[in-house]
């Protein structure tokens, strides 16, 4: 598939990728266009809201939808299919009750208005935005709670995870971790927010025990989903949003629909190094919500991320299969060099493109690299759901694109390495990316060569249904 000159969407296609899949199912994957490559072996887990509605309720926004995850393990040239609910005790209370129960975190409220919300500040486990396996331990992840612990053979939840008590009751795990490719360490964080936000650094060994690096107290309140990781350094975004919480109190508003930009604030960034000391340095006004890497660089610290010029603001009583992309932010991919020393900050853009959803090699991770491969719109310029798959050149500037338009709508494409030694070349391998083909009303997962991104898929391997549009996923070498 090459990329057409003026790709367009439809709304109404679009519009289905937000239906839910209501049933759990475990199959052999036997409609296939291509081969699978013998080399590829493991399993790709991915999550995401996989319920919408709750008998034909609709929840406010997706990000309040209950996390589904599906398995997809290869082997021999084959592949297997598995999807299971994370099942939560409040997605169980909802199944029995038949209707929404708990006020969702983004745009959700339940029914009767304010009188039905107000006082009720309860959060939602929706275990629904990321799913790694640590140390034996398959792990659903939702930024403002624990962990869900699930069973990586058949997807059965087995319980909320403290890991052995060492995650307190009301601390908790970042949805976004990073893994150390060359220790197996797995990094993450948590954020207890308030008028002085503590941030809290985690360390996850590759046999699953978790530890606190270092907890630092940050002026303000923090909004941070997504953090960059280097040997020396954890680098975080501070945004600069404000939390007004009485219209969430009231019932008039859920809590993400109380968090505003402050106009003419700059951001900051937030190097917290092994030891825990906190520097803090301002750069223009932008909203993060991913990074896509981080390295140093002699006396430099270069992070790329996706940068939004405004925070995409939820408001009350709106509904987001309306939205106008033609309104909505455009985020690209910038550079960031960092200098501590000095203390300042210099930014270059990368991809004008609207884009989201950025990956690199595993080995590179707070590594210097060269390839970043990103969700990207089909179209050169404006918004538009993502569509396609970007490969960067961050040496050369080089962009290859791969595009689904105008029926196929991508989701966070996922680096495969053929081989994993330090001397492979660093795009030597395969981007996995589900798309959801509204042409069959069904998802594929689409195998790419990544060193020939914008060529004919290796694979495409088509589900015997849809799978909603989700959020993230990893890739583990052992088979399941």
């Amino acid at each position: 598939m090459v990329q057409a000159a003026s790709p367009t969407f439809s709304r109404q296609d679009w519009l289905k990728g937000y239906e839910s899949l209501k049933t759990e199912q475990a199959y052999w994957i036997d409609e296939i266009e291509g081969q699978i490559p013998l080399e590829l072996e493991g399993t790709l887990f991915r999550n995401g809201p996989g319920q919408l509605d709750i008998n034909g309720q609709k929840y406010g926004h997706p990000f309040d939808g209950d996390g589904m995850i599906c398995a997809i393990a290869f082997k021999d040239g084959k592949a297997h299919f598995t999807n299971q609910f994370v099942k939560t005790p409040e997605f169980l209370a909802e199944q029995k009750a038949g209707k929404i129960l708990y006020r969702g975190v983004f745009g959700t409220q339940k029914a009767g208005g304010w009188l039905s919300n107000i006082f009720d500040l309860r959060n939602k486990n929706v275990a629904n935005t990321n799913v790694v396996y640590q140390g034996g331990k398959l792990l659903a992840l939702w930024e403002a709670a624990h962990p869900y612990s699930l069973n990586p053979k058949n997807l059965d939840t087995v319980g909320l995870e403290n890991f052995g008590g060492k995650l307190g009751a009301r601390e908790v795990f970042t949805a976004h971790p990073r893994k150390d490719d060359r220790t197996g360490e797995l990094w993450g964080f948590g954020v207890q927010p308030g008028p002085k936000s503590k941030i809290s650094i985690y360390r996850v060994s590759d046999h699953g025990e978790l530890s606190t690096e270092s907890q630092v107290e940050v002026s303000g309140f923090c909004f941070l989903h997504d953090f960059a990781y280097t040997p020396n350094y954890r680098i975080f975004m501070q945004n600069p949003v404000s939390f007004k919480p009485l219209p969430f109190i009231l019932g008039l508003a859920t809590a993400g629909e109380c968090i505003e930009l402050k106009p003419n604030t700059p951001s900051q960034f937030l190097l917290i190094d092994r030891q825990g000391n906190l520097q803090t340095l301002e750069t223009d006004p932008c909203f993060v919500f991913h990074h896509c890497n981080a390295y140093e660089q002699d006396d430099e610290i270069i992070v790329d991320s996706v940068c939004y010029p405004d925070y995409p603001k939820l408001e009350p009583n709106t509904d987001f299969r309306d939205v106008n992309f033609d309104q909505v932010v455009a985020g690209q991919l910038w550079r960031f060099t960092i200098n501590p020393k000095l203390g300042t900050v210099q930014r270059e853009l990368i991809l004008e493109r609207s884009c989201e959803f950025p990956v690199v090699h595993p080995r590179c991770m707070g590594q210097e690299y060269r390839y970043t491969y990103i969700g990207a719109i089909a179209k050169e310029s404006g918004n538009a759901p993502l569509q396609a798959i970007a490969k960067i050149d961050m040496t050369t500037g080089k962009q290859e694109f791969h595009s689904f338009a105008p029926r196929g709508f991508i989701s966070e494409p996922i680096f495969v390495p053929r081989d994993r030694s330090a001397t492979s070349a660093e795009d030597d391998g395969w981007v996995l990316t589900l798309i959801f083909n509204a042409e069959h009303n069904r998802s594929d997962l689409v195998i790419l060569d990544a060193q020939n991104i914008s060529g004919k898929p290796v694979a495409t391997l088509h589900l015997k249904h849809h799978v909603p549009y989700g959020l993230h996923g990893t890739f583990t070498q052992e088979v399941f």
